[in-house]
């Protein structure tokens, strides 16, 4: 197209502003620092929770541990408690307890070996559950840090939204009206040039690309009809002459 009505043009740096802002709110909601805090403490959790799993692991594998060094020595125990009351009793002949106090000396020192196994056992427990506590505070707090983080991601997006909302109204109310080929054409101009289809003429600088224009171009433009569609010759956009230019 080559022309629309001037004060569709100019409505046109409205649009601009709005489009910008909503370009702004959408470029903040993607960069929150919440999720750049996010992402490290999810990898930092991923990390702790694994540690966690192979820490729980351990630990049960040396409690079932000790409870079969604890049934090793009871069950010597035991045994040690019978063959003493039958050799207390003095029941049987002088050789059979001979032998109950040759195997009594050696369940003593079985039962001895047991309990240094249960004893080596219960220290390496004992220390690692005292690392087991650790990991699973540290994975406590970074759990409440990650909710809290993310109630704080949750709280701006809704901030952003909200205000996303009142622009986006706003923007609707804009371009009520305005020439829809000359919407069509600020809108291809936007997608094209990163985000900014039109922009004013300021003097004799465009705003869009911030260039001096040259002075046969400003001629050209100052002297064509105030409903004619004008391009920047430097960056192509939309240029809105305001009522100064």
């Amino acid at each position: 197209m080559t022309t629309a009505p001037a004060a569709d043009q100019q409505r046109l740096l409205d649009v601009q502003a709005l489009d910008t802002r909503l370009d702004q709110l959408a470029h903040r909601r993607r960069t929150l620092p919440e999720l750049a805090r996010l992402t490290e403490l999810d990898a930092q959790l991923a990390d702790v929770s694994t540690a966690l799993v192979t820490s729980r692991t351990a630990a049960q594998d040396l409690r079932r541990e000790l409870v079969k060094a604890e049934s090793d020595v009871e069950q010597v125990r035991q045994r040690a408690a019978r063959n003493t009351e039958r050799l207390n009793s003095g029941q049987g002949s002088a050789k059979d307890l001979q032998g109950l106090q040759h195997e009594l000396e050696s369940l003593a020192r079985r039962q001895a070996d047991l309990e240094e196994v249960e004893l080596e056992v219960m220290e390496r427990l004992e220390a690692h559950e005292g690392t087991l506590a650790e990991v699973t505070k540290a994975h406590e707090e970074l759990t409440a840090e990650v909710d809290k983080v993310a109630a704080q991601r949750d709280a701006a997006y809704a901030e952003l939204d909200a205000e996303v909302a009142v622009v986006t109204t706003a923007r609707a109310g804009a371009v009520q009206g305005v020439d829809e080929g000359l919407l069509a054409l600020y809108t291809r101009l936007r997608g094209q040039l990163g985000g900014v289809g039109a922009a004013a003429l300021r003097g004799t600088r465009c705003e869009g690309c911030r260039l001096d224009l040259n002075p046969a171009d400003l001629d050209a433009i100052r002297s064509a009809s105030p409903d004619t569609v004008v391009r920047c010759e430097e960056c192509g956009r939309i240029l809105v002459r305001l009522p100064q230019s």
